[in-house]
């Protein structure tokens, strides 16, 4: 389990247009925002990422870098970019499965061809957002077993206006007894 204030784990990946990227070197003035997505497989994920591209100039103008990374590799990662057509949104590709639980993203099996007609991959990580200060420690995150009910990237922008504004610190980071 990750813990808010303590460091993440490294994360590096190709993306599809914007050259590696590695979140230690990711240099957003507050924060990186990292959006695990489950693969070219899911429609919700398109639908996410849809909106997560027309948001990246807000989250940019409050100091926030944004990257979308999948386990898909190239050829499906560069499928999902043409489908979502947000050529400002940085797409990863390749995380490994281990890559993926390190983050604490759960890993779901393959139940064959979708409702878009598209197979799923043997394995593959399930949905995961989080807000990386720069100093690589967990600020937020959250973590699904399912492709839906995922945060709202409207509310985490009004969030991190406050939390920017107030200094709030991360909350959950107590892990003494109970």
């Amino acid at each position: 389990m990750l813990i808010p204030r303590q460091a993440v784990p490294p994360l590096a990946v190709e993306t599809l247009a914007h050259g590696r990227y590695e979140l230690a070197a990711d240099g957003a003035a507050n924060f990186s925002l990292v959006v695990f997505y489950r693969g070219l497989h899911c429609p919700i994920c398109a639908k996410y990422l849809v909106e997560l591209g027309r948001l990246v100039p807000e989250f940019e103008s409050r100091g926030v870098g944004v990257i979308a990374v999948s386990c898909d590799g190239r050829e499906r990662a560069a499928e999902m970019a043409r489908k979502i057509a947000a050529p400002g949104l940085r797409l990863g590709y390749q995380l490994s499965l281990a890559g993926a639980r390190a983050w604490g993203l759960y890993v779901s099996t393959s139940r064959g061809t979708t409702s878009i007609g598209v197979e799923e991959p043997a394995l593959f990580a399930e949905p995961g957002v989080f807000l990386v200060g720069p100093d690589g420690t967990l600020y937020y995150g959250a973590v699904q077993t399912m492709p839906f009910a995922r945060p709202h990237f409207d509310e985490l922008l009004a969030a991190i206006d406050f939390a920017v504004a107030k200094g709030y610190p991360a909350r959950g980071e107590y892990t003494g007894p109970v």
